[in-house]
């Protein structure tokens, strides 16, 4: 059974790129991989949501396709949804990750945070050399089956680009092993 809890009351804010947190982040990724170029989170829901500006100058696995393909929408969520839950810990933004510490993420950031589900939709080509995004959480619950502690994230997502590219879908994340 999930439990949810209504999320604390907090400020209205935006949180800038923090420009030492973002190379953290992105340090798993090959350099020519790195697609989040900054990124703006927000807690204006009660939730999290992040605002990002990225960039894809050659993809890496293929031939250019002359627009941001299935591919590369799924890195780019990746790197979205990681500094979205980094700063999210930094700033103790949601009550869910209260007991983490930045430490904790970086243990958890690769082997412990899974995509359950994956959806998308593509509107309109979108320019991969430089396109917007937005992730959302929607919702955050605790769990713990089998008394393994375990959070359950449904988030919503979007890109778009200056010429009306559009892409949107939905992503249904596991974090195992929760602290």
């Amino acid at each position: 059974m999930a439990v949810q809890s209504p999320p604390r009351q907090r400020p209205l804010r935006d949180y800038e790129t923090d420009e030492e947190l973002l190379p953290q982040v992105l340090r798993p990724y090959k350099p020519h991989c790195k697609y989040l170029k900054s990124a703006t989170v927000s807690t204006r829901t009660g939730l999290v949501s992040a605002r990002c500006e990225l960039a894809i100058p050659e993809s890496c696995y293929i031939d250019d396709t002359g627009h941001l393909n299935a591919v590369e929408v799924n890195i780019s969520y990746n790197q979205m949804m990681y500094y979205a839950v980094a700063k999210t810990v930094k700033e103790g933004l949601l009550d869910e990750f209260a007991g983490w510490t930045l430490d904790d993420y970086w243990r958890h950031q690769l082997p412990d945070i899974l995509i359950a589900r994956f959806s998308g939709s593509f509107r309109r080509p979108i320019n991969a050399r430089s396109f917007s995004g937005e992730i959302e959480f929607l919702t955050v619950d605790r769990r713990s089956p089998g008394g393994e502690p375990l959070l359950v994230a449904d988030t919503a997502y979007r890109y778009w680009d200056d010429a009306g590219g559009r892409c949107d879908g939905t992503v249904k994340l596991a974090f195992v092993n929760a602290p």
